[in-house]
């Protein structure tokens, strides 16, 4: 099976083959710099990290390009609030951005372009624009005329009938028309502004993308990536007056996550009910970060739960004991393993893997296969480990790995404690376990507390005591 894809565009999976052979042109809509990352950030993120990974994997040179927004309403309004020019704003959290992606194993992109570095090409898009009548001026602003785009509309599935009757429209007695919106902003007192054909200004927010994505992936690309927040108007402005300027389709495929929610709400700065990302890494290690941002399928949306981070975290030190009770047992690099010396069922369980990940990414059938070899591997070490299952063992391991590095997982090596220590853990969980049985809670609680203030988490489950390291801080 091919690779396939959800296109927001067509609303189907549709298989996914570029425009030329083995290079995919790919761009995502990165973050306004004018405040600290939520969790919402980091999803996408993480998401678009893990499709740039997967289609390298599948032997694609991906040239992947993300930018940042470092002009806008909301960064000028921020740097007076904090007596700073937008540039300082920009620095400061452009670097906090770097330090937290490299965290949660982002890889950087190709092109991490910023808005105010390329107002000269936005200016020439918007000339282009102008030439063809498809945008004009008003008072040092410019607009871009909807109606003279007759398939506006169809990424978010709005006819134009039902625009204009919308809510959503944005007023301004400027316009032509109520659903044209702007190119270029003219300068206000005391604002960022650039010299422009139309005199003193900045770039308004849409066209920014289309101007960096094309310079930078050229006039039609591959896979257009953002969250789902951002199909109206943003995506949408962006098809209209890509596709006006060139005559082209801009992008072939447009991906969307979901987006993460909070008591079923979207996680958002304006509604006061977010996570940020620095909060979030102070708990958690950026590992169990990311396995949690990647545990649902990247397209629907992923509601915020503490009890849900630390199930993943627990889940996390179920594969690497499993990594590293094999890493003892049997060296990786000693032992060779082929695909003829596993049994039929390990082989399925890996090949579902990657059917799971040609099925759009779905991560959460691709990590089910994941723990059906921890499964496997679980059974093989309740008993004495011979050579022959110590070589399924190997193999187990591989493909674990293999698939985590693919997903940004489980590449760390090394166990969490040494085997001492791990038995002086053991004998403290009996020594809790007479005390419960005696009824003696106060000094079974205090046994508890004491090991999690280590780092060592205990989980009473049916007639047994389970136990694991903690990854969060």
């Amino acid at each position: 099976m091919g690779l396939k894809i959800y296109n927001s565009l067509t609303r189907k999976k549709e298989e996914f083959h570029p425009l030329q052979d083995k290079l995919v042109r790919m761009y995502t809509c990165g973050v306004t710099l004018y405040d600290e990352l939520h969790l919402g950030h980091a999803r996408a993120a993480v998401v678009f990290d893990m499709i740039r990974r997967y289609l390298e994997f599948k032997g694609y040179k991906v040239i992947y390009v993300t930018n940042f927004t470092d002009v806008d309403d909301k960064m000028i309004k921020r740097a007076n609030e904090l007596g700073v020019t937008i540039f300082d704003l920009a620095e400061r959290f452009m670097g906090e951005y770097f330090e937290q992606m490299e965290k949660l194993g982002v890889e950087k992109a190709d092109y991490h372009p910023r808005a105010t570095e390329h107002v000269k090409d936005i200016i020439e898009l918007i000339k282009k624009l102008e030439d063809k009548g498809i945008a004009y001026r008003k008072d040092g602003d410019v607009f871009f005329r909807v109606k003279k785009f007759p398939d506006y509309g169809r990424l978010s599935g709005q006819s134009l009938k039902e625009l204009i009757a919308g809510a959503r429209v944005e007023i301004d007695e400027k316009k032509e028309d109520p659903l044209d919106f702007a190119l270029w902003k003219r300068a206000k007192e005391k604002e960022p502004c650039w010299d422009s054909p139309w005199g003193k200004g900045r770039p308004g927010w849409h066209i920014e993308c289309s101007a960096m994505a094309m310079k930078y992936l050229g006039e039609n690309i591959d896979l257009h990536a953002g969250g789902k927040d951002l199909i109206f108007p943003h995506h949408e402005n962006e098809i209209a007056q890509s596709e006006a300027a060139t005559g082209k389709k801009f992008a072939h495929f447009w991906v969307h996550n979901g987006l993460v929610r909070i008591n079923g709400q979207k996680m958002a700065k304006s509604a006061k009910n977010f996570i940020t990302l620095s909060d979030a890494l102070q708990k958690y290690e950026g590992e169990v970060l990311r396995f949690y941002l990647l545990s649902a399928h990247y397209g629907s949306p992923l509601e915020f739960s503490e009890q849900s981070l630390e199930e993943t975290s627990f889940s996390l030190e179920r594969i690497y004991n499993v990594l590293n009770r094999t890493d003892e047992l049997a060296s990786v690099d000693t032992i060779k393993v082929t695909m003829q010396s596993a049994p039929e069922k390990i082989k399925k369980l890996s090949e579902k893997f990657f059917h799971s990940m040609d099925d759009d990414f779905n991560t959460p059938s691709a990590f089910a296969a994941i723990f059906e070899l921890v499964k496997e591997a679980n059974a093989i070490l309740k008993e004495p480990v011979k050579e022959n299952s110590k070589t399924q063992l190997v193999y187990i391991a591989k493909k674990i790995r293999e698939a985590g590095k693919i997903l940004g997982l489980f590449q760390k090596k090394g166990r969490q404690l040494e085997d001492k220590t791990e038995k002086l853990v053991q004998i403290l969980i009996d020594v809790r376990e007479m005390l419960r049985q005696e009824k003696k809670w106060e000094l079974a609680d205090t046994i508890r507390a004491r090991l999690q203030e280590v780092g060592v988490q205990l989980e009473d489950t049916r007639g047994k005591t389970l136990w694991r390291v903690k990854t969060n801080k």
